[in-house]
C-alpha cells in the first residue's frame, strides 16, 4: 500500500496525490500538519529515503529561519523539532514497499510507482 504524506496546501503535493488517483492506485493520505508523524515513523522515513533528517527540513520555511537556521543539533534533535513543527517537513512524501521520495519531482514519484 502506498502512503503519502501530503500537505493540501502544496502544489507540488496536490500534483502527486493527482498522479496516484489517476493511476488507480490504492493509497492512504496522511495530512502530516494535522497527523504529526511519530517518532518512530519519521526515522523510518528519513531511513528509507538514504538521508539526515536535515535534509527534509525545508529551509526557507520563517519557522526555520527565525529559530533553527543558525543551529547545528544532531540527527534526534532535528527529528523532535519537525515533530514539534510540522511544516518544516519537505513535501510530499511517498512511501511503498519500504521505500520513500520526497515528490517535488513528480518524475520522482512515478519513478516509485513502476
Amino acid at each position: 500500500m502506498i502512503k503519502i504524506y501530503h500537505n493540501q496546501m502544496c502544489s507540488k503535493s496536490r500534483a502527486a496525490l493527482t498522479l496516484l488517483e489517476e493511476r488507480g492506485e490504492e493509497f492512504v493520505v496522511k495530512e502530516y500538519l494535522n497527523q504529526v508523524p511519530l517518532k518512530e515513523e519519521l526515522e523510518g522515513i528519513v531511513k528509507m529515503l538514504g538521508i539526515r533528517p536535515i535534509d527534509l527540513i525545508r529551509k526557507n520555511e520563517e519557522v526555520f529561519k527565525q529559530n533553527y537556521a543558525d543551529m547545528e543539533l544532531d540527527d534526534e534533535q532535528w527529528i523532535d523539532i519537525m515533530i514539534q513543527n510540522p511544516i518544516l517537513m519537505e513535501r510530499p512524501i511517498v512511501v511503498r514497499d519500504g521505500i520513500a521520495t520526497i515528490g517535488r519531482l513528480i518524475e520522482k514519484v512515478m519513478e516509485l510507482l513502476k
